[in-house]
């Protein structure tokens, strides 16, 4: 089958080509209908008036916490252990039996002494006696010399034999009371190191167990060598003052984030630094009434009294992170905002210290920082009440200088 093209008309083609011309034509004209996006409005931001003032610093140790005295209880004759009469762990009073020695060896040797005295007594009124006749005798010749002296001295030798006995009467009384071991403090009791039955010898071999007083409680922290120079340095550069005299408080925050209800004071610092861990070792002293601090345990302490004359602080969230390091945005004379390169020291709390780059009545974005652009128009309210409050006062908490 023979397929016939017919070539399409002059008509035709002229009708495709008006057709296209229209389309083109609706196109630019729906094109034109469309309006321009808006211009972007100002972004919403909140300011704050910097204003220096003397913000009240603390600074934050991890410490642990230290008997205020812990006495080792050791056995001062040798003897059988018969008995302990502590609950190992409890709360022990002052005087408190704690063990008990086997009696009887030492009251049959108490016994032996007194037989000792009294026989050496009795030795003495002889002799005494004696020499009661002797010395009238003597003094009309009627004995020798020899013989007065041999009373006299018998005599003297029976009082020196009495005063003997009596020192070992009263070292036999002695020896029989430590068979009663008593705690000599009011302290936490530790586990017996020694069970009933066993043989106990004095000294170092026998020590029983430990009492450890924990009211008052030591907590122990360390300050470096940085830290301690970084501290003399801005109070040199008059950036910190101490209290008068140093007289710091010390508040204790325990592990699960709560406050210990007593504050301390410092009682103690190292003479010299730790040779092993370079660092300087200071002593805090607390009540523990109801023993709630235990020896050896890890808590963190907030040194209270220092102060920052004439500080800055910006909230955090003021505080931006660019690549010439830290910033904020600065409201100028003409409304705009201005990037400022400032120094951050440590934080306060919810601010930040600014060390340099800021200056009294400046302007700061605090809320709203992050959509800032240089030169953008902003739609300027004042910080919240509460956080300008924060801010002029100083905050709360704080953290050591890093």
């Amino acid at each position: 089958m023979i397929r016939r093209w017919f070539a399409p008309s002059r008509a035709a083609s002229r009708a495709r080509c008006w057709c296209s011309v229209v389309a083109v034509f609706a196109a630019l004209a729906g094109c034109a209908k469309k309006e321009a996006p808006p211009a972007p409005g100002p972004v919403q931001v909140s300011v704050m008036t910097v204003e220096p003032r003397d913000t009240p610093v603390q600074f934050e140790f991890v410490a642990q916490t230290q008997s205020s005295r812990e006495v080792e209880i050791r056995a001062r004759v040798d003897g059988f252990l018969d008995k302990r009469l502590y609950t190992e762990g409890d709360m022990v009073k002052a005087g408190q039996p704690m063990f008990q020695m086997d009696r009887k060896p030492f009251e049959a040797a108490l016994q032996s002494a007194q037989g000792q005295l009294a026989e050496q007594k009795a030795r003495l009124e002889v002799a005494s006696a004696n020499l009661a006749r002797v010395r009238p005798l003597a003094a009309r010749n009627a004995v020798s010399k020899k013989e007065l002296d041999d009373a006299i001295g018998f005599e003297k030798q029976s009082a020196a034999a009495v005063l003997a006995a009596q020192g070992d009467v009263r070292q036999a009384n002695l020896n029989l009371g430590y068979t009663t071991i008593n705690s000599p403090l009011k302290g936490l009791s530790s586990f017996a190191k020694k069970q009933e039955g066993s043989y106990l010898t004095a000294g170092q071999e026998g020590l029983l167990t430990t009492v450890s007083q924990v009211d008052p409680i030591w907590v122990n922290f360390s300050v470096s060598e940085n830290e301690l120079l970084s501290y003399r340095d801005q109070r040199a550069a008059g950036k910190l003052q101490f209290p008068a005299n140093q007289d710091f408080e010390v508040e204790v925050v325990l592990a699960d984030g709560s406050v210990y209800p007593y504050r301390g004071r410092i009682n103690f610092t190292a003479p010299s630094f730790s040779t092993e861990t370079g660092t300087f070792l200071v002593r805090t002293e607390l009540p523990n009434p109801s023993g709630l601090l235990r020896p050896g345990q890890f808590v963190r302490a907030l040194v209270i009294g220092a102060t920052r004359p004439g500080a800055i602080l910006v909230p955090q969230r003021s505080v931006q992170q660019g690549a010439k390091g830290h910033y904020v945005w600065v409201i100028g004379n003409d409304g705009k905002p201005q990037q400022r390169v400032v120094e951050v020291g440590e934080w306060h709390g919810d601010d930040w210290f600014i060390t340099d780059g800021l200056k009294n009545g400046e302007r700061v974005v605090v809320d709203g920082a992050g959509r800032v652009a240089p030169g953008a128009p902003l739609q300027i309210a004042a910080a919240p009440k509460q956080a300008q409050a924060q801010v002029q006062a100083g905050g709360a908490g704080g953290a050591p200088p890093r």
